[in-house]
């Protein structure tokens, strides 16, 4: 089965993301990428947890201080719906519907882009009414390294996809790109996971000291 065939509804796979030996491939490449990248949170998860409060004096805001819920709980719902929404994605894509995967396509970008606003604006605001800043303490340096490293994937993740829709949008489902959108979806739900353990860990496990 080559990648340029002509498919219908009734003749594309059930399983089109792993249907030919290069997709498969890019599977293995994949999960081997998520161990190193697992491995490298983790590093940062560690160094947080080590620096967390790290502050240079008596005066300098906490985490109990600074952090504000309701902000990061906004933006764990928007996450979350995110992953949600590619989720359907995803199963448009193996019921061979080209048109309403990139919708729902749409809205994981749209919801990952309020996310990332959502993100700027809570760091600006960090920055100016308690000057918790990248370089104002190690507490600060490990909240922003975390935090904000997690964000650049959320926007790498949001390039990914945008450009495979951008790339696609004439050419529709086939067997070669079919696997691209599925990790890129995969991807995605790694970014949703991090970020639920970043919420527990520096936003929750901060507020309670």
């Amino acid at each position: 089965m080559q990648a340029e065939e002509k498919f219908t509804y009734e003749t594309w796979p059930a399983a089109p993301e792993k249907a030919t030996l290069e997709a498969k491939n890019k599977f293995l490449g994949f999960w081997f990428f998520l161990g190193g990248e697992t491995v490298l949170f983790a590093t940062l998860f560690a160094t947080y947890l080590a620096l967390k409060d790290k502050v240079p004096n008596a005066e300098a805001a906490l985490a109990k201080d600074i952090f504000e819920i309701p902000l990061a709980f906004a933006a764990t719902m928007l996450l979350l719906t995110s992953s949600l929404t590619s989720v359907y994605a995803m199963y448009h894509m193996k019921n061979f519907n080209f048109k309403k995967m990139q919708m729902w396509l749409g809205l994981t970008v749209l919801l990952g882009a309020l996310f990332l606003a959502l993100e700027i604006y809570e760091f600006n605001h960090y920055v100016h009414k308690f000057e918790h800043t990248f370089t104002s303490s190690a507490f600060g340096s490990a909240f922003y390294t975390l935090v904000g490293f997690h964000g650049g994937h959320v926007a790498f993740g949001l390039a990914w996809i945008i450009t495979l829709m951008v790339r696609n949008s004439k050419r529709g489902l086939n067997l070669y790109n079919a696997p691209k959108f599925y990790v890129a979806s995969l991807y995605w739900h790694f970014i949703d996971v991090v970020w639920v353990f970043i919420f527990t860990v520096v936003y929750l496990m901060g507020m309670v000291g």
